[in-house]
């Protein structure tokens, strides 16, 4: 039996909670925990309805009391704020449409929690992560979860050699289903507890009004334009809007009309038909290799351009300065700025980083 440490990062949900039990029942010295990472009120949303509820937090707490593990609450809010919401809110400004659920892993699952668990005398962290981490004598290889209804994969793709060696994704090799089985076996408090759906601070999916409510600002009209640069109607202001978006535009039209282009700069949405939002070819930066830089200057394989989309076969060209060419086969819709590309090799993932352009 093992006498490591192990940091579990409890949510209140069940995958946290069952991958707490299973890292205790192989035998380590487990220590649960949970991230405050905002205030409700500052989003202005009700306290119910997110990762960071009282109920959330005392459902994390009875299950470590269950467990017999200690459990602490570590408040990250500010690093949150400035790492996630306050990029977040950068991005929509900008006309980028951004994935928080990445940062939060980049920057505080990965990072800010990895340095507190080092500081505890922990030897890793433990999430509820469906994704599973390997090591081949030289490297360690992040790879999809077996249940790939499930895989997240995707959203981890920054982290680092270091970063994996010293984490745990306990139910990698699991289905949802098993791990539901085993929170009721153990009667967890939470085990028939539904799937958070949405961004933790965004619990309604309405980006737009959190992000009016942190800023306080009211975000100016514009106008929709046609491919053609033509003026056909005026938009409520760019944060209400993403690529491949048709509801909500208010315009009349003989066919159905998408966002294909916001353009911060001049203030405006460019809208066109279905055809008119497939793409081929996408530049990535900040790419990152999580074996190491490939030594070949282009790769076949697949890629998925958001968390649920099937991969498609693309080649890789390298770039200077961690950028990334990435050409797919066939075109692909609504191909969106901010987003992340990954890349897979088989269940591998080889890397990703985030959609600058589209030509």
């Amino acid at each position: 039996m093992s006498s490591k440490k192990a940091l579990i990062a409890m949510s209140g949900g069940i995958d946290s909670s069952v991958a707490a039990l299973l890292t205790k029942n192989q035998g380590y010295d487990c220590i649960g925990c949970t991230m405050k990472l905002y205030n409700n009120e500052d989003a202005n949303i009700p306290k119910e309805h997110t990762c960071c509820s009282l109920d959330d937090v005392e459902d994390a707490r009875n299950v470590a009391y269950k467990l017999g593990i200690p459990y602490y609450v570590f408040n990250f809010t500010d690093d949150f704020k400035e790492k996630v919401i306050d990029k977040f809110i950068k991005c929509y400004e900008c006309g980028i449409t951004p994935n928080p659920c990445i940062d939060c892993n980049r920057y505080i699952k990965f990072d800010k929690l990895y340095h507190r668990a080092r500081v505890l005398g922990c030897d890793y962290i433990v999430t509820g992560h469906y994704a599973r981490i390997e090591f081949d004598s030289k490297k360690y290889i992040l790879k999809k979860a077996i249940d790939e209804t499930k895989d997240q994969s995707y959203v981890l793709y920054s982290m680092t050699q270091e970063q994996l060696k010293h984490t745990l994704f306990p139910l990698g090799s699991m289905t949802k289903t098993e791990t539901r089985k085993i929170a009721n076996e153990n009667n967890f408090i939470n085990s028939n507890k539904p799937d958070s759906q949405d961004i933790c601070f965004v619990p309604n999916g309405d980006y737009a009004s959190v992000i009016e409510n942190y800023t306080g600002k009211k975000y100016t009209n514009g106008n929709f334009i046609n491919t053609s640069g033509e003026i056909i109607g005026k938009h409520k202001g760019i944060i209400n809007y993403t690529i491949g978006q048709r509801k909500g535009l208010g315009i009349s039209s003989k066919e159905p009309l998408y966002v294909c282009k916001i353009d911060a700069k001049n203030n405006t949405v460019t809208l066109g038909n279905d055809k008119e939002l497939f793409e081929s070819v996408v530049l990535v930066k900040d790419f990152n290799w999580i074996m190491g830089k490939p030594l070949e200057s282009e790769i076949k394989c697949k890629v998925k351009v958001r968390y649920r989309q099937n991969e498609q076969s693309a080649t890789l060209i390298l770039l200077e300065n961690n950028e990334v060419k990435i050409i797919f086969d066939e075109p692909q819709r609504a191909i969106t700025p901010g987003q992340a590309a990954v890349a897979y090799l088989g269940d591998i993932v080889l890397g990703g980083g985030v959609i600058e352009n589209v030509n």
